[in-house]
């Protein structure tokens, strides 16, 4: 994701937790010693505290990668799916969608982990003020899948239109995210049959084996990569790199859009 950031232009800062200090722009063997942590925390709002105090290490979600990069001064950031409501536990909602209503970034994604209730997610959404914009599509993309059955209310079809649409957002004084969710390029994607057996049986085993809260959503994509042959393990890379290349065109149209702003 790096790599495709520079050749677009751009400069990358991955996120993450390393002995109690957070990063915004990890050096290439930083992230290897992330990688290879024990323990590991998945970190969102709740758990800076904690995993600072103690001088842990940790990748962060979208809410705490949110929290880090508004804090450095990042407008735009690039992230594989957002997380949601999930299916079957609608009190269990993500920090994510929260935290996107209070952080003025722009978040490139391939919309929301398949694994969750999407149509919920949405509705979350709207009820928080966040504006959902297709890029160059009108389907709601589902993370390994291109759609999810569900249209988006606004497009765009270029970087410079999302960096417009969130200029005047924020020029408004309306401090939410704006999320942009990408479809999966076409030659990676999962077949939207092949992926619901898979994250059927998935949720069935997470079920049985009574995982829950922050563990379900790591042990179910884990678990949907391994019934679809690792399938969906080279969708979620392609996927990633294919958005940190829109997300990397959005931040140079951004830094441009604000110079013609102040000039």
């Amino acid at each position: 994701m790096e790599a495709v950031v520079r050749d677009n232009g751009a400069t990358p800062a991955t996120v993450g937790v390393l002995k109690g200090h957070i990063w915004v722009g990890m050096s290439a063997d930083q992230v290897q010693e992330l990688a290879h942590s024990i323990p590991v925390y998945k970190i969102s709002r709740r758990d800076f505290g904690f995993v600072i105090a103690h001088k842990e290490s940790g990748g962060t979600t979208v809410a705490g990668t949110l929290i880090a990069a508004h804090t450095a001064g990042i407008r735009v950031i690039a992230t594989g799916g957002i997380g949601g409501v999930h299916r079957g536990a609608p009190f269990d909602v993500s920090a994510d969608l929260h935290e996107l209503s209070r952080r003025p970034l722009i978040v490139v994604c391939a919309g929301a982990k398949s694994i969750l209730d999407i149509p919920a997610t949405l509705e979350v959404l709207e009820t928080l003020g966040v504006p959902v914009v297709g890029y160059q599509t009108d389907d709601f993309p589902a993370f390994y899948a291109q759609s999810s059955g569900i249209k988006v209310q606004m497009r765009a079809e270029t970087p410079r239109k999302v960096a417009e649409i969130a200029a005047a957002h924020w020029g408004l004084g309306l401090e939410s995210a704006i999320v942009v969710v990408a479809p999966v390029p076409k030659d990676m994607a999962l077949s939207a049959k092949e992926m619901e057996l898979a994250i059927t049986q998935s949720l069935a085993d997470a079920s049985e084996q009574k995982i829950h809260g922050k563990d379900a959503t790591p042990f179910l994509l884990e678990r949907v990569s391994a019934l679809t042959g690792r399938a969906s393990l080279q969708a979620n890379l392609a996927l990633l790199q294919n958005n940190a290349k829109i997300a990397a065109q959005i931040a140079l149209e951004y830094h441009r859009t604000l110079k013609k702003l102040v000039a």
